[in-house]
């Protein structure tokens, strides 16, 4: 079993800065790509930013620019740096991993999100 706990999330004023973390934990053979999902337009899953192993990173447009994602293997953790928030920000951002577990199956996990609230 995996489990995935966020923190980090919380009411800021646009401008502003924030540090999402997410770290994962159990039986973890390998994971492949940690990243960040928030609900975009019609409530779809928008992807924030994803890393995976090799070290390739993917943005958003909506956050090139102003998202850092980073992650600390030996740690089974994935950050994202949030800075220049806007108020269309806004959202519960879910963490998410694509992990080979100790059984050798592959699954995607997911974080009970973390709430980011952008103010003016």
């Amino acid at each position: 079993q995996v489990q995935l706990v966020e923190s980090g999330g919380g009411l800021v004023q646009a401008g502003d800065s924030l540090r999402l973390s997410c770290v994962a934990s159990g039986s973890i053979f390998r994971i492949h790509h940690m990243g960040w999902y928030r609900p975009g337009p019609g409530n779809q899953r928008e992807l924030v930013a994803l890393q995976a192993s090799d070290g390739t990173i993917n943005y958003a447009d909506s956050v090139k620019g102003r998202f850092t994602i980073s992650t600390d293997q030996a740690k089974h953790t994935v950050y994202l740096q949030l800075t220049s928030l806007k108020l269309e920000d806004t959202a519960v951002y879910y963490c998410y991993a694509v992990i080979t577990d100790e059984d050798h199956g592959i699954k995607t996990y997911w974080g009970q999100g973390t709430q980011v609230t952008v103010s003016s």
